[in-house]
Order: structure tokens, then C-alpha cells, then sequence
């Protein structure tokens, strides 16, 4: 009964906070029949504004890093959120009547890092004195920008090969008569030209465009000042009018959830304790490998098992406009987040087990 408790309290705790509060109020007015509406450019300006500020922070934090001690847990980072990403196309976006668009970019955000969830991790081990490298904020861009942006090129992928085939759905021929055979060759370099196409695209879209800008910035110029005068300042408001946007557009397109909403509430209560452990073994490698400490195998468990409820909204609704929020959104800060959060103590209790604090 406790237990039930202490994780009803914690959703409770999570839709009192702005993303998820924002969210609701979004959906409610839109269900209310409301006229509200946000012009179209004020919406890419807010968005522009949030992807700068969390790339600027996140390059402030990589150039103020040790870069030596840095890369063997920043590549593992990138790899466990490859893995996720992944592993979440083969569940979620691969379940009978889940749209890909909607899973991967469930997946995308589960890939990527909520840095509140971190946050919390690392106030809890200075709770109990437990040592980590100051580095570690400077892991969470490396695990974020590779799940969002593998998560929306296998999006994009996946809709252009089934646009190619819907296209082929009969014979194809040329000049009406004679089919047109292909070897495999050439369909792998289709395949081949497919891929680099959409990649290229999507390095060249806004969303993803503005979040590698503001990483470039962060790390290479000093914008500490406008970052601390303006951006910091302007975040969290922009934050919620962008969280209110997305609750209208997700409440117009709930009916499309309805079907298969058991598989995203069963994804949102497993995935984060299966991306913990992905990220616990991945942090065993950096201890063995560079004495990665005990508390930072714990921090790197709770980024894999956090969902991003900061960068990762609005870097898929610029860049995957089709997906439904609600789906994502949900699935990510209403039930993704209080699992993490309670799974902290787990992750604790593994890492004093296996190393030792």
C-alpha cells in the first residue's frame, strides 16, 4: 500500500508541474471548445528560443568538462541512447496499431534525457555524501541529441518506405508495358541514397538545426551572459505556453489514441526501469574501464531511465509535426517520469552491491 501511494503522490507531483499542468490545460480548453490559438511564427519563435537555450546550456557544460575523462562515458551515453531508440522500434513502434510516427517519437523522448530527473538523482546523492565527477551534466547532451535524431531519421525512414511502396503497390512498368526489374544492387543503393537524403534533412531541419547551434555556441563562444540575462530567464514561460499549444493539438487528436493506449501505459511503466538497466551496465563498462565512479554508474542508470520533457517536445513537434503529442507526451511525463524517479533507490542499491560506495 505504500508503495501504491508514495507512486500516486509522485504522479500527482508531476501533473502540478508545469509541463504536464500546461499540457492538461491545453487539452481542457480545446475539449471546452475554446478559440484560443497561437499564431504559427510566434510558435516557431518560442521554439527557436527553448532548442537555443537548452544547446547553449548543454555546450556551456561540455567545454567546462574535463574532455580526456569526458569521452569513454560520452560515447557510452551516445550509445545507450541509440540502444533505446532502437529497442523502442522494435516494441512500441512495432505494436499491431501504433503508428511508427507516434512510437518512434515516444521512443525519441524516452532516449533522451530529462534533466529534472537528473537533477533530482544528483540532490539525492549529495543527500547521502556519495561522490560523482562533476562532469556527468555534461553527459545528458550526448545521450539527448543521438536519440532524437535517430529517433526522427527511422521516423522519416520508415514513412518514406512506405510511401515508395505504396507508390510500387502494382507492377511497375515502364511505358506501360514492361515491368522494370531491379537487382538488389540497386536497390541497396536506393536504400543507401534514402538514408543519406534523410539524414541530411534532418540535420538541416530547425528543431535539430537550432539545438546543434546552440551546442556550437555553447562550446565554442562564451555566451554565459546572454545565456544567464536572457535565455535562462525566458525558458520556463516559454516552456508552458509551448506545453499549452501541444495539449490543444493533442486533445483533437486523443481519438486516434484510444485504441492502443494499453500499449503506451505499458511502455511508460516498464521502459524506464529496462533503459535504467541498459544505462547501469554501460556505466559498469566506464567504471572498469576509467574508475567511473559508483555514483556516476547511478546517474547514468536514472538518464537512461528518465524521458525528456524539455528538449524532446519540441524537437518533435518541429520536426515530426504528424506525430501525436498525446501519445508522447503521455506516455513520456505522465508515467515515464514518476517510474524513473521512484526507480532511484534501485539503482543505488545495485551500484553499492556491485561496487561499493
Amino acid at each position: 500500500m505504500d508503495m501504491l501511494a508514495d507512486v500516486a503522490a509522485t504522479i500527482i507531483a508531476q501533473m502540478q508541474k508545469p509541463t504536464l499542468a500546461f499540457l492538461i490545460g491545453g487539452m481542457m480548453l480545446a475539449a471546452l471548445g475554446s478559440k484560443l490559438e497561437v499564431p504559427e511564427p510566434v510558435y516557431k519563435f518560442i521554439v527557436l528560443l527553448l532548442l537555443l537555450k537548452v544547446g547553449m546550456g548543454a555546450g556551456i557544460s561540455v567545454r567546462e568538462a574535463d574532455f580526456v575523462e569526458l569521452l569513454v562515458p560520452g560515447l557510452l551515453a551516445v550509445a545507450v541512447g541509440v540502444t533505446i531508440v532502437l529497442l523502442g522500434s522494435r516494441t512500441l513502434a512495432g505494436f499491431k496499431g501504433v503508428s511508427n510516427t507516434d512510437g518512434m517519437a515516444t521512443a525519441g523522448l524516452f532516449g533522451a534525457v530529462s534533466a529534472s530527473t537528473l537533477a533530482a538523482g544528483m540532490s539525492i546523492l549529495d543527500g547521502e555524501s556519495i561522490y560523482y565527477e562533476g562532469f556527468i551534466a555534461a553527459l545528458y547532451p550526448f545521450m539527448d541529441v543521438a536519440a532524437l535524431v535517430t529517433a526522427i531519421v527511422l521516423a522519416k525512414m520508415a514513412a518514406a518506405r512506405k510511401s515508395a511502396s505504396s507508390v510500387q503497390g502494382g507492377v511497375m512498368t515502364m511505358g506501360g508495358d514492361t515491368p522494370i526489374n531491379r537487382n538488389a544492387k540497386e536497390d541497396a543503393e536506393i536504400e543507401d541514397g534514402l538514408i543519406k537524403g534523410i539524414l541530411t534533412d534532418t540535420l538541416k531541419s530547425s528543431a535539430i538545426s537550432a539545438l546543434l547551434l546552440g551546442l556550437a555556441l555553447g562550446f565554442f563562444a562564451r555566451p554565459d551572459s546572454v545565456y544567464a540575462s536572457f535565455y535562462e530567464p525566458l525558458f520556463r514561460g516559454l516552456l508552458s505556453v509551448l506545453m499549452l499549444i501541444m495539449g490543444m493539438e493533442a486533445w483533437s487528436r486523443l481519438a486516434d489514441l484510444r485504441k492502443v493506449a494499453h500499449a503506451y501505459v505499458i511502455y511508460g511503466l516498464t521502459a524506464p526501469l529496462v533503459h535504467g538497466m541498459i544505462g547501469f551496465g554501460a556505466g559498469l563498462i566506464a567504471h572498469h574501464m576509467t574508475g567511473f565512479s559508483a555514483g556516476g554508474v547511478v546517474l547514468l542508470a536514472i538518464m537512461a531511465a528518465s524521458s525528456s520533457d524539455i528538449s524532446g517536445p519540441p524537437t518533435m513537434r518541429a520536426a515530426l509535426p504528424e506525430a501525436n503529442p498525446s501519445a508522447y507526451v503521455g506516455a513520456s511525463t505522465g508515467l515515464g517520469t514518476p517510474v524513473a524517479i521512484l526507480s532511484i533507490p534501485m539503482f543505488m542499491a545495485l551500484a553499492d552491491w556491485a561496487i561499493g560506495f
